[in-house]
């Protein structure tokens, strides 16, 4: 399933900060097996090193996210965990929302890697027409 050429498909990501660059691209990888090619990866400012090294390993852009946002995103997933940890239900549902930027939705909950590492998310917005990725 290929976006639609006035959407942007971003990767929201949350991880722990031990968790490997692998687990984060095999999330990558799920979610475009699942849904088609994504534009952008996105991750907290706070802890972006890791998702730029998958972005300049993809040649994709990253957005960086304000940490402080993130409690002002209603979010899929509950996490007990992310929720004291971080103020929000999914760290990685919530970045991708505010890195796609208003209206976005997502296109499922998070998946979670298979060591526990490390959580992404798809969002989808429509851009205004005549811009695009």
């Amino acid at each position: 399933m290929k976006a639609a050429s006035n959407d942007m498909r971003v990767v929201g990501f949350g991880f722990r900060r031990a968790a490997p660059l692998a687990s984060l691209a095999d999330l990558l990888a799920q979610l475009e097996a699942r849904y088609g090619p994504v534009d952008r990866l996105a991750a907290a400012a706070s802890k972006q090193a890791l998702v730029q090294a998958l972005g300049r390993a993809r040649g994709m852009a990253v957005i960086g996210v304000d940490d402080e946002m993130l409690p002002s995103v209603a979010t899929l997933t509950h996490s007990h965990h992310s929720l004291t940890a971080r103020g929000t239900g999914s760290v990685a549902e919530a970045i991708a929302l505010l890195a796609a930027g208003p209206g976005a939705t997502l296109l499922a909950p998070r998946l979670v890697s298979a060591d526990r590492m490390a959580t992404a998310a798809l969002a989808r917005a429509s851009l205004p027409p005549g811009e695009s990725t």
